[in-house]
């Protein structure tokens, strides 16, 4: 047995009940130095410990199953990992991340007089009521029971029965009301609600029984799916497989596990044993907004299953065999100058600390708190092209691209359509004021909410509620960046490249591109390997220990909201550095200084742009103009200026009315047939302001 299998089948709460080490409220007193106050956190779900004593000689270091055994009996490595298989065979008191005992056996024929007295019992305790309540449980709906002090061992319970072929009462499953612990008979058997009708086509399989128990309450689960409970992460049973096995009909088996790392793994364990058991059975999942079943159950309403699971994805099969031919695929592994290599192969081409902010916000859909990015520039700089561009570079199935987006739209989506998407808007001058009311709305609050009119079942019309979750991260292209940045609180602003240089970058890669020096292949491989990579990281919470000695530069515009900012790409330069960084035993990435250095680098043009009152593409023609003119008291007219730098009439005048209205250049003369003349009377020095501020942020680093 590998040690990747033992470290899964043996928990460290068997470890610790074998030694005969009590844990309470996760924490129990270290074995390895004299411990009169518990000093050894246990962590359950990344089935590890960690000693915080600094008078422990395993202080502070993550300790696994075979550690532990190693360092508590003094073995060697390997005589640990024997040790630890002789552990996976006794008996399993083992249940999810919970602790297990099994109460008192009970003869066969008494379990359902047994069960009756348990059912009236819950219907007098105030106690049990409360706890069901609690848990969004109905005893109306469910055969539910309480026990309160009648049998020895499950004192304090509310009570599932396990049933057999026969729908016979043959075991019992308790949950205790007071510390949670789960309990069976002894040689537990049966399933819970029960065997599965013959005739089923689609069966739900849930982590618990309280899960299955939650979605039987269900109407509309009920009339289309059988529901099945597995006993655990590890609780799939030889009486499960049974089951499965009779059903002639089956199409589809639906997986939902916990939302966790232990949910995830089982989930995808137990495909593989299923696709190994009936290899044409179509196997789906789907992630839950919360913990568990019961959560959701708890903090929704009933419809969000149906929608969750009309969502629902295919598990993909992954039994291949692998030869010298055909190796093993390598999860991909990229660093961030990686990354903006691999975006530069995809076509984008200059602009190095754009695309790659660009790439960083858009990737930002995966987590909690997702970003977004509004581009600035100028009629025909490109803007659409580049955020359409870096949308590529996410996984197809995660983007949805709106051209416009009508007054009301938004608020008929389902209420988890725009959660887990990135979201791009190519246009958002052509947005009317609705519109862009609900889109601030999801963007600033992760929510729409508003009240409709609906039928009910006997065709009443009443008012409900409708929500709309927004947890996506959006990128969006807009002529007139100063608009909108006070309305969308969380939105980065960003300015398109409108130099020669890169105009010049951009002409080249396209004359090679149809020379045919450039092949269009590489472009959608470096694609590719960005969306694997995208669909590989993990949804890991980022821990900071940095995040205190950040300050930034107090010329800031609004420093408040761009500190949050900073602090959000540092999270997300740490999520996409993850493969690269140190794990947490409680599942937390480490940020550490390279990601302060990265995060830095590729915001610094976005500080700038908060600190400067011109725009992006309004600062960029100012500083154009300076350069042409060389000299504060040189006049010009528009016409020479707009001819020598290559600007539309259009652009022009607006630049012009901007810098006017900002008191930068004034009108000094001049007539309708000739022209005006114009003189910059605030002849500011930017790029020393620029070298100041990016100073002042790298000595911060560097202290650090």
């Amino acid at each position: 047995m590998s040690i990747p299998e033992i470290k899964q089948k043996l928990s460290i709460q068997e470890v610790l009940e074998h030694y005969q080490i009590p844990v309470k409220n996760q924490m129990c007193r270290c074995p390895f130095h004299e411990d009169q106050t518990p000093s050894m956190q246990v962590f359950n779900d990344s089935n590890t410990v960690r000693c915080y004593s600094g008078n422990c000689p395993q202080s502070n270091k993550v300790i696994d199953v075979i550690d532990f055994i190693m360092y508590y009996e003094k073995l060697t490595k390997a005589e640990s990992i024997k040790k630890a298989q002789t552990f996976i065979g006794e008996p399993s008191s083992r249940y999810s991340n919970g602790r297990v005992k099994e109460y008192q056996e009970l003869p066969m024929n008494k379990l359902e007089e047994v069960f009756y007295k348990m059912k009236q019992n819950l219907r007098q305790s105030k106690k049990a009521n409360e706890y069901t309540l609690s848990r969004n449980l109905t005893p109306e709906q469910l055969e539910i029971g309480y026990n309160g002090r009648t049998y020895k061992g499950i004192v304090n319970c509310i009570v599932f029965p396990l049933k057999d072929h026969h729908n016979k009462i043959v075991s019992f499953y308790g949950r205790s009301i007071k510390d949670h612990q789960h309990y069976y008979l002894k040689n537990r058997q049966g399933l819970y609600p029960g065997y599965p009708p013959k005739e089923t086509k689609n069966l739900i399989l849930t982590e618990s029984i309280i899960d299955s128990a939650s979605l039987l309450q269900i109407e509309k689960i009920r009339e289309k799916y059988s529901v099945l409970a597995c006993y655990g992460t590890n609780g799939f049973t030889s009486e499960h497989k049974q089951a499965i096995q009779e059903l002639q009909h089956l199409e589809e088996i639906i997986i939902i596990f916990d939302n966790d790392q232990a949910g995830k793994q089982a989930t995808e364990k137990l495909a593989k044993e299923l696709t190994n058991q009936n290899p044409q059975l179509q196997l789906t999942t789907l992630e839950l907004p919360n913990k568990d079943i019961n959560e959701t159950h708890q903090l929704h309403t009933p419809e969000i299953f149906t929608e969750l699971i009309e969502k629902r994805k295919t598990i993909e099969r992954s039994p291949e065999k692998h030869s010298i031919e055909n190796p093993p695929k390598k999860e991909p592994n990229l660093t961030l100058t990686q990354i903006n290599q691999l975006i530069e192969q995809s076509g984008i081409i200059g602009e190095e600390n754009t695309r790659l902010l660009l790439f960083i916000i858009a990737s930002s859909y995966k987590t909690p708190k997702p970003l977004h990015a509004i581009v600035q520039g100028s009629s025909g700089s490109g803007k659409t092209h580049l955020i359409s561009k870096i949308a590529d570079l996410m996984p197809p199935e995660d983007v949805l691209r709106f051209t416009r987006i009508t007054e009301s739209s938004l608020y008929n989506w389902g209420e988890w359509d725009l959660v887990g998407k990135n979201i791009i808007i190519e246009d958002l001058d052509g947005l009317k004021e609705e519109a862009l009311y609900s889109l601030r709305e999801l963007i600033s609050s992760q929510k729409l909410s508003s009240s409709v009119s609906v039928k009910d079942k006997k065709g009443n019309i009443k008012s409900t509620q409708k929500k709309v979750r927004g947890i996506f991260s959006s990128l969006s292209a807009t002529t007139k960046g100063d608009i909108y940045e006070d309305n969308m609180s969380r939105s980065f602003i960003l300015a398109v490249d409108e130099s020669i240089e890169q105009s010049q970058k951009i002409i080249a890669y396209q004359n090679k591109k149809y020379a045919g020096e450039l092949s269009s292949l590489q472009e959608k491989q470096a694609q590719k390997q960005l969306q694997d990579y995208i669909r590989s990281l993990q949804n890991l919470e980022v821990i900071n220990p940095y995040a205190t000695k950040l300050q930034l530069p107090q010329e800031v515009h609004k420093i408040r909201r761009l500190n949050q900012m900073y602090q959000s790409i540092i999270q997300q330069v740490t999520y996409l550095n993850q493969k690269n960084r140190r794990i947490s035993a409680d599942n937390q990435i480490i940020t550490e200084k390279e990601d302060l250095q990265q995060a830095t680098e590729v915001l610094f043009e976005s500080i700038i742009l908060k600190i400067d009152e011109l725009d992006g593409s309004l600062r960029q023609f100012f500083e154009r103009l300076k350069t042409h003119l060389k000299s504060k008291d040189q006049e010009f007219y528009l016409r020479e200026v707009r001819q020598k730098l290559n600007i539309s009439k259009t652009q022009m005048f607006r630049y012009i009315q901007h810098l006017k209205e900002l008191d930068y250049i004034r009108s000094t003369g001049g007539q309708n047939t000739t022209g005006y003349k114009y003189k910059i009377i605030y002849w500011d020095d930017f790029e020393k302001l620029r070298n100041q501020i990016k100073e002042q942020l790298q000595k911060q680093i560097n202290k650090l």
